[in-house]
């Protein structure tokens, strides 16, 4: 499982992020091929602050093109994909957050040791 947007930052950065309003979000795409679809997802982290319009604009314009070719669910699928990349992706914070502590060590600073300038 590789998740965007995570790169340089440390279990304890990711928890304390996520504590301030960060979450780990999925786009579902879902791209056609003449008789068969084929379902795949990228997992971006959302800091707090940030929007995520400029993810999902990607992920609309791949689902508009290549989604909708096949019938009956190839318009069904991209139906339900227009419908989270509006809502601002599908919220699957706490599956991936059990899943890196599980595998991750935990690191917690002593903070009585860190210098502040």
């Amino acid at each position: 499982m590789k998740a965007n947007n995570t790169e340089g930052l440390t279990m304890f950065e990711i928890n304390v992020l996520v504590q301030q309003g960060g979450r780990f979000v999925i786009f579902p795409n879902t791209i056609s091929k003449i008789f068969k679809n084929f379902k795949r997802s990228n997992i971006y982290f959302v800091r707090p602050e940030e929007n995520t319009f400029k993810y999902a604009l990607k992920h609309c314009f791949l689902n508009l093109t290549v989604s909708w070719k096949t019938f009956p669910w190839g318009p069904v699928y991209v139906i339900k994909s227009l419908y989270y990349l509006i809502k601002g992706g599908k919220d699957y914070t706490q599956t991936i957050l059990e899943h890196l502590n599980r595998n991750n060590p935990s690191y917690n600073p002593d903070i009585k040791f860190l210098k502040y300038n």
